[in-house]
């Protein structure tokens, strides 16, 4: 792997702000490092490892760090005679108080159209996940996993009491809102996490002198950069149709004549 494009995506995710800041959602509370992290990144990772398990290993790279912070276990998996109930992202002691931290990464697209509250509007680039799913699945599934008999035997093996432990989550995300609508104001998600705008294939038209570049899943974390192969716009058109033909919305990097980058998703549902 390159190491160079290795330490783009880690310092992406470090620069990636949590979609929520002091207060919580759902009920969780956000997790946040009590200090700054080293911004390169110099561990080994396993070949095409999936862009949540890295994000994952760029943490518990983070977590090592932390003078004041020990990692009982990661990627704990919870059996039960041979079936997998689940699996517990880590625990951690802080300040020797133990955390279970559930760590989730995410790219959401606004859409107005779905559902009734700002938290049902963000969904996902293919409209196959949304962000109250993922809240769900982490208040109902993820986050009582701590409490069954199977972890808890686990626990007692660490000595550590189920009911001294707090649970936090680590929620960052890159948001983006649709192409040329007005600022939005939102109550609960963190601005901060707004990365760019999405838009439908005929609106790339407005884009005729720019550059273009596609990157790859995992460089999805990177942020926008000038040393990549651009594609003209009759180039890209002809590569960025056949992924949208098969209801795919991929992440693209425009670069303006002027120089300017900006990041936005292409989508087919529009």
């Amino acid at each position: 792997m390159d190491v160079k494009e290795l330490n783009l995506q880690y310092q992406g995710f470090a620069n990636t702000q949590n979609l929520w800041v002091e207060h919580e959602v759902y009920h969780l509370q956000q997790f946040v490092l009590p200090s700054k992290t080293s911004i390169v990144f110099n561990e080994p990772l396993p070949k095409n490892i999936r862009l949540g398990k890295r994000v994952e290993q760029f943490v518990f790279h983070q977590l090592k760090q932390q003078s004041q912070i020990s990692i009982v276990f990661q990627n704990l998996q919870i059996q039960q005679e041979k079936h997998t109930l689940g699996e517990m992202d880590t625990l951690i002691l802080m300040d020797k108080k133990p955390v279970h931290l559930e760590i989730i990464y995410k790219f959401y697209l606004y859409d107005d159209s779905v559902g009734t509250s700002e938290l049902e509007h963000w969904i996902g680039p293919n409209r196959k996940d949304s962000l109250i799913q993922k809240l769900d699945k982490l208040k109902n599934k993820q986050l009582p996993l701590l409490y069954h008999p199977e972890t808890l035997k686990y626990l007692e093996k660490h000595n550590i009491h189920v009911d001294d432990i707090q649970q936090q989550v680590l929620f960052k995300a890159q948001l983006f809102v649709p192409f040329n609508k007005t600022t939005y104001n939102f109550k609960l998600i963190n601005p901060d996490c707004l990365m760019g705008f999405y838009l439908k294939q005929e609106e790339l038209s407005q884009f005729k002198m720019a550059k273009f570049y596609i990157p790859s899943k995992a460089n999805w974390l990177i942020e926008p950069h000038a040393q990549v192969s651009w594609l003209t716009y009759t180039l890209f058109m002809q590569t960025v149709s056949p992924i949208l033909e098969k209801k795919t919305a991929p992440l693209v990097w425009i670069k303006s004549p002027n120089g300017e980058l900006k990041k936005c998703f292409v989508v087919w549902w529009l």
